[in-house]
């Protein structure tokens, strides 16, 4: 059993049975991990305000085959919506430190332009996958470029969709 501290932004907390927690972080060694905390969704848990989606921890966790989160300090927030830290999560490869990713996001305001960019995918100059007209649009699932025309065609949801 090992033992890791890293500092990690929240990007997602669910549940995991009846007082567990599942959580979702970015961190700085390691980049995005899933791990559980047991009893953080008590009242009287001591680690639940400290794992807020948004927040940036020092995180303490143990490696039992998955991660489980033992300790956790809140440090600051970055201003990002919970809606840009779930893109945020499915963009992000599992178990991949990215410093210069973590970087840009504890120095500056929030810009899916600059993550893109940062990723690999500029947006800069983008054309649309299937027209090759000026993309407006970033799809997570196929990582393509979509302008506002093919975007509406394709009749998806939004939800896996960053405007850039």
């Amino acid at each position: 059993m090992e033992e890791y501290v890293t500092d990690a932004i929240v990007l997602k907390k669910g549940s995991s049975g009846e007082c567990d927690g599942r959580y979702t972080l970015f961190s700085e060694r390691f980049g995005k991990i899933f791990a559980k905390a047991k009893s953080s969704r008590l009242i009287t848990s001591k680690l639940a305000g400290h794992l807020e989606p948004g927040t940036v921890a020092k995180v303490r966790f143990i490696d039992k085959g998955s991660a489980q989160i033992v300790d956790a300090l809140k440090a600051s927030r970055i201003d990002v919506s919970p809606g840009d830290l779930i893109l945020l999560r499915d963009l992000l490869p599992d178990l991949q430190a990215d410093p210069e990713l973590w970087s840009l996001l504890m120095s500056r305001p929030f810009s899916w332009n600059d993550v893109l960019r940062t990723l690999g995918w500029d947006p800069r100059g983008a054309l649309c996958a299937l027209c090759r007209r000026k993309a407006l649009w970033f799809f997570i699932p196929r990582q393509e470029f979509f302008c506002d025309t093919c975007v509406s065609k394709m009749g998806k949801n939004k939800i896996s969709y960053i405007r850039i």
